[in-house]
């Protein structure tokens, strides 16, 4: 065995506990610093997360926008509840094929974006100070890295963002 195998292999072992578990755990943990603060704006982080995908975007397709945000379907038109019962974005058919549903953004969705934004920077500002610049931007390399290795999620029931 050489020094990199074996080196590779003592640390594999040395990891304990389920990684889906602990992953879930810490998102859910930064999800709650990013709700508390979009509270004030009436939102919720993923809520946040649906106007911030929209903005720049003419309109696009329920399932495009589910697989940009590696959702499925479902879960898209349950997340898009109450922003479409606020006012923020509209469903219409697409102008393309009427068979098409399109997802805009509606100058109510990208005030209430706008109004958002500072308590998201605060958000941000505070995750970064809680785990630190260095270690911040290895968990977003880290992150980035592994998402190509996994499939989206399409199909899964229940996942939500």
């Amino acid at each position: 065995m050489n020094a990199h195998h074996s080196s590779a292999a003592s640390r594999a072992t040395a990891v304990t506990g389920c990684t889906c578990s602990k992953l879930r755990r810490l998102t859910r943990r930064v999800t709650a610093v990013y709700d508390r603060a979009l509270a004030a704006a009436g939102m919720r982080v993923t809520q946040y997360s649906l106007l911030a995908n929209l903005r720049g975007l003419d309109g696009v397709s329920m399932s495009d926008l589910a697989e940009r945000l590696d959702m499925d379907r479902t879960t898209l038109t349950r997340n898009l509840g109450p922003l479409l019962a606020a006012g923020w974005v509209r469903v219409e058919p697409s102008p393309e094929d009427a068979r098409r549903r399109d997802v805009r953004l509606t100058p109510a969705g990208e005030a209430q974006w706008r109004a958002a934004r500072a308590l998201w920077q605060q958000a941000q500002h505070d995750v970064a100070s809680a785990i630190g610049a260095d270690d911040l931007a290895t968990l977003h390399t880290l992150l980035d890295g592994c998402v190509p290795l996994f499939r989206p999620a399409t199909g899964l029931e229940g996942e939500s963002e």
